[in-house]
Order: structure tokens, then C-alpha cells, then sequence
């Protein structure tokens, strides 16, 4: 099965609000659910998931390991550890959250992990997450281009990162969007709303849309089920080229996600 291009994301979600959105959004069509070891909801992702009583076929289960699992010897335990939570023998994705902070761990160490995980069976694809375009070429200096399934990032109007989605492309690296409502930012925003009312849609969904007639999946999350049901309309939604090239315009480098471990980001 192919990553679905719109999945569920599940970050900031917790506990029974996890498993309920997860719920919510599987009865709605998503078949799609991104979660992460540091999100500590695994275990509620995959309550929901055994819920459903969906063949596991028709799932994609994208999970991501953290940081402080990229010693030799740890990456896979830790997904052992992530698959047992979630009850399956196997994700489809697993990403590297993070490269390393100040790259203390060696970009081989943990990347030859992840390719034994997937030689191993634990995971059908592997990727990245975060990666600067210096970090890209080290983990294609070890595992190659063709074995990175995707590179999941901040993407939305107001962060483009156009230098990395050139570069993924260039190497045949699928891409997939975080944030791609940017907190909110996105609905309250003039230019989206015109282009909405134009379609009859929503700023939301004139957002999600944007990413993806550019190929880039998206993974936008809600606790309410109306929002997630709008949020799948993104899928027939087309935008023109002049909504297109509007919407390139409200690039401002608005970074949301950047910790005071992140990368040094490229410009």
C-alpha cells in the first residue's frame, strides 16, 4: 500500500483524545495515521486502530524514532518497543524524527539501524524528518536516495521551504507536510479565505490543497470530527493557477516548529 496523501496526524493528542481522533478519523476514510515515540501516544493510536476492526491492509502506520534512541544498539529495541504499544508486527513508515542534536550521534550509526529494521521486517519503508539538505546528503551518503521513502517536514503557506523540496525532488524523495494548517494561522488568513470563498471551500482546505497539487502529503490533526471530515474535501479540490501563484506570495519564513535542538535550517 502507498502512503494515502492525506492522513490523520496525531501529534499533541494524548491519552483518550488520541484515541478518540484516531477513531473519529478512521470512520470518516482515513487510512493514514501519523504518530512518533516522543508523542508518548502509541499505545492509544493503536487502541484505536484495533478498535476499528480494519484489515490491516488498508492501513498506513507512520511512527518516528526519537533522539535518545540513535545509539548502536538501541534504534530497534525501541521500535520493538513502539510496535508493541501500537499492536502491530509491522509500521509502514518509520521515520528519524530528528538527525541528531549537534550531530553527536553519527548520521551512519543511526541510519544503518533503520535500514536493518527494514531488512528485519519491523518496517516497510523508512525516511527522515526535519533534515537539513546537509543532513539529506549524509543519509544518502549511507543508505542512498532510493532506500529514503519520504522526508517529512514543516510545510504551509508561510514556510515553503522551497531549497529541501527541490533537493527531495531532485533525488526522487516523496515528501510529506507538517503543520500544514499552521496552528490556525492559515484560517484567519485574507488571501486563503478569497481563494476559498472563489472555490466555495474553506481557507483550511484551500491550505491542504496547495500541498497537495504540489505532491506533498499532509497529516494535519483535530480532536473534532467535522473538522477531519472537511479536511478530507481537500482531495477534490483544485486550485488554479493563479490561486497557485497567490499563495507562493505569503512565503515569510514563518517557522513554527524549531527547538532549541533543530538543525541549522537552510535559508
Amino acid at each position: 500500500m502507498q502512503m494515502p496523501k492525506l492522513g490523520a496526524g496525531t501529534f499533541r493528542l494524548k491519552e483518550q483524545q488520541a484515541e478518540d481522533a484516531v477513531a473519529m478519523a478512521l470512520e470518516l476514510g482515513y487510512r493514514h495515521i501519523d504518530t512518533a515515540q516522543i508523542y508518548r501516544n502509541e499505545a492509544d493510536v493503536g487502541r484505536a486502530i484495533a478498535n476499528s476492526g480494519l484489515p490491516r491492509g488498508e492501513l498506513y502506520v507512520t511512527t518516528k524514532i526519537w533522539t535518545d534512541q540513535f545509539a548502536q544498539g538501541k534504534l530497534i529495541p525501541s521500535l520493538r518497543a513502539s510496535l508493541d504499544k501500537l499492536g502491530l508486527e509491522q509500521v509502514d513508515m518509520t521515520l528519524i524524527h530528528w538527525p541528531s542534536p549537534k550531530d553527536e550521534v553519527p548520521m551512519a550509526v543511526y541510519m544503518e539501524q533503520l535500514a536493518e529494521a527494514k531488512q528485519l521486517g519491523l518496517t516497510r519503508e523508512i525516511g527522515v524528518s526535519n533534515f537539513t539538505i546537509k543532513h539529506l546528503e549524509q543519509a544518502i551518503a549511507v543508505v542512498g536516495a532510493d532506500a529514503i521513502a519520504t522526508h517529512q517536514l514543516e510545510v504551509h503557506p508561510y514556510l515553503q521551504n522551497l531549497k529541501v523540496l527541490a533537493f527531495c525532488r531532485q533525488h526522487g524523495i516523496a515528501l510529506t507536510g507538517y503543520m500544514p494548517l499552521a496552528y490556525g494561522r492559515v484560517i484567519q488568513d485574507p488571501v486563503l479565505q478569497d481563494i476559498a470563498r472563489k472555490h466555495g471551500a474553506t481557507a483550511a482546505q484551500v491550505a491542504l490543497a496547495w500541498q497537495l497539487q504540489q505532491d506533498i502529503a499532509v497529516i494535519p490533526s483535530s480532536t473534532k470530527r467535522a473538522n477531519l471530515a472537511a479536511n478530507l474535501k481537500a482531495l477534490t479540490l483544485r486550485l488554479d493557477d493563479a490561486d497557485m501563484a497567490r499563495i507562493a506570495k505569503l512565503e515569510d519564513g514563518g517557522r513554527i516548529a524549531d527547538p532549541d535542538f533543530a538543525p541549522a535550517w537552510d535559508a
